[in-house]
Formats: C-alpha cells, sequence, structure tokens
C-alpha cells in the first residue's frame, strides 16, 4: 500500500468538526425534546380505553417505524413545501427526526406505564387524586425512571442518527467530514477522526446517563 497517512490537514479544520459535532448534538436534544411529547401522548393513546385513540396511537407507530429515517426526511423536506408548507432545513430536519424518535418512544412508554404497580396507582386514587393527578404525580415519575435505560439509548440513536442530516446540507460532523474529505483528499484520516468523535460523545453520553440513573432508585 502507498497510502501513507498525514492528519495535519483534518487537524487544520478540526474547529469545524467541533462544531459540527455540537450542531449534531442539538440537533438531538431539539428532537427527542419534542420526540419525548409525543412518545408519551401516544403511549397514554396506545393503553387508554378509547379505541380510536388506540387506532391512532398504532398507526402512527406502524407508519413512522416503516419508514427509512431518511426518506421521511426527504419527505419532509422536500414535498411539504408542495403542499404550501414550508419548513428551514433545521426545522423540516428536527420534526423528522422527532417523528421517528416518539414513534420508537411511544414503545418505550407504553412498556414504561405497563411495569407501574397497580397498588401505587390505586394508592394514588384512595388518597382522592383525579385521574389526571394519579397520571401526572404518581404514574408518570414511576414510569419515566423505568423508562431511563431505553430513553437514553434512544437518545444515543437519534444522536448517531443526526448524520443523516448531511443529506439536506445541515452542517453536522458528517456533512463537514464529508467536505473536509472532498478538499482534501484524506479518507482515511478524515472518517477516522469523525468516527473517533462519535464515539467519544455516545460513550460520554451513556456514562452520564448511567450516573442520572443512579441517583434514582427503580420501582
Amino acid at each position: 500500500m502507498n497510502y501513507t497517512l498525514h492528519f495535519g490537514a483534518v487537524w487544520a479544520s478540526f474547529d469545524h468538526l467541533l462544531g459540527g459535532l455540537a450542531i449534531g448534538l442539538a440537533l438531538a436534544v431539539a428532537a427527542v425534546a419534542v420526540g419525548t411529547v409525543l412518545g408519551l401522548l401516544s403511549a397514554f393513546a396506545s393503553v387508554s380505553k378509547s379505541r380510536l385513540l388506540r387506532g391512532i396511537s398504532g398507526t402512527y407507530v406502524l407508519l413512522i417505524r416503516n419508514i427509512p429515517l431518511l426518506v421521511l426526511v426527504l419527505l419532509v423536506y422536500f414535498a411539504l413545501p408542495a403542499t404550501g408548507i414550508r419548513l428551514d432545513k433545521y426545522e423540516s430536519f428536527i420534526g423528522s427526526l422527532a417523528l421517528y424518535a416518539g414513534a420508537y418512544l411511544t414503545e418505550v412508554f407504553r412498556a414504561g406505564l405497563l411495569s407501574v404497580p397497580k397498588g401505587i396507582v390505586e394508592a394514588g386514587r384512595a388518597i382522592g387524586l383525579t385521574r389526571m393527578q394519579t397520571n401526572l404525580s404518581v404514574v408518570m415519575p414511576v414510569m419515566l425512571r423505568n423508562s431511563l435505560p431505553s430513553l437514553g439509548n434512544t437518545f444515543i440513536g437519534m444522536f448517531k442518527d443526526s448524520s443523516i442530516a448531511a443529506a439536506i446540507a445541515i452542517p453536522e460532523l458528517t456533512f463537514e467530514a464529508r467536505k473536509i474529505n472532498v478538499d482534501t483528499f484524506r479518507v482515511v484520516e478524515t472518517w477516522t477522526v469523525a468516527s473517533g468523535l462519535y464515539i467519544a460523545a455516545c460513550f460520554t453520553i451513556a456514562a452520564l446517563l448511567r450516573r442520572l440513573e443512579r441517583r434514582f432508585p427503580k420501582f
């Protein structure tokens, strides 16, 4: 092999890679925040007594989980303007990723709801709490704690999926790495450094989430 490693060109643009990493993390945080709300609403609908709500939740999960994320991103970014709905590339990507996250979090939260001991719910109702108060004050804290490991895994997955934002020219890490690769032709070096940044970020996120889990007892 005649290929000689030379990281100088990559280090010269390392600040762009770090900026792209920060943008990817921000996209993931925003998408998971919105996706959490969607997932909670859909999860409560999936365990409700209303057949209509269960049907809406099930249809949402079925459709979104069977559409590749890249296709969903392109659909929202390129197709919505044809219907008169215009979003910039950041809004369209966060919306797409939030829809995607919400579908997966529906199943995470549904399992969390089913794991809540019935005795805790009955205790809440026994002291005079309404159904809404019981759900907000009793059920959700227990459910969220039980769902925390899966919620953390979903966040890491969404962060890695933020690389798809490069397809619509959002300057996150993959976009910046591809740009450096095109400018310098240092293929091995560029993607090695980019991969290392993804690995470091995911390990850091996982470590922080494990510390968070240890602070709250599991029911």
